[in-house]
């Protein structure tokens, strides 16, 4: 497979899997759209899939929410957080994963866009925004945010995959995960990643 930041580019502008993709990951009785009554509440956010080669290995880096965090405390996740008022996705990814690791956007490369979601937990509505650098990030922590940073080589998310009980705000699931480096990937970040898992799957064609 050839991964070069021109060929995946390409491949973004190609139709998405979307939905195919995200079910894969999906925790049981999730859902992927705001409910009608529910519109009204949702949060429009963003996140930043930032990748880097490294020794021939395409790699997504990926941080740990710390224990203290109101949504998704303890999670793997991709950098972002809530839209501000005129700011687009892009601009908000990008400004936040300035305030959590201290990657400046001038050495990132915005590739494209994969498709947007619900998550019902948090009500927010996620736009993930896919950026390339050069090389691998010199990173400075914001530990209010991030507990630590995780390089997670993208070959390794491919089926089949784990399944985990884990205790969530909703009680007790057992989800479709990914293990790496002793951690648990899985909702939000597990579906993003098989999207972008599936995108890539057509960058050879």
């Amino acid at each position: 497979m050839i991964l070069s930041k021109e060929n995946i580019r390409k491949a973004l502008l190609h139709k998405l899997p979307g939905v195919s993709a995200h079910t894969k990951m999906l925790p049981p009785k999730r859902i992927l759209k705001a409910a009608p009554q529910d519109r009204s509440k949702v949060k429009q956010s963003s996140v930043l899939l930032l990748l880097f080669e490294e020794n021939e290995h395409l790699k997504v880096l990926l941080i740990k929410r710390p224990p203290h965090m109101k949504h998704h405390a303890g999670q793997i996740a991709l950098p972002g957080g809530r839209v501000e008022m005129n700011e687009t996705a892009q601009e908000t990814a990008l400004r936040e994963t300035y305030e959590e690791i201290g990657i400046n956007a001038e050495h990132i490369q915005i590739l494209g866009t994969l498709s947007e979601f619900y998550v019902e937990v948090s009500r927010f509505q996620i736009t993930p925004i896919v950026g390339w650098l050069p090389s691998k990030p010199v990173f400075r922590i914001n530990p209010d945010e991030v507990e630590k940073i995780i390089f997670f080589p993208i070959e390794k998310f491919k089926p089949p995959y784990d399944e985990q009980q884990l205790d969530t705000v909703t009680g007790k699931l057992e989800v479709p995960c990914v293990r790496f480096e002793n951690e648990i990937i899985w909702g939000a970040t597990a579906m993003i990643l098989s999207e972008f898992y599936d995108v890539l799957q057509n960058v050879s064609e």
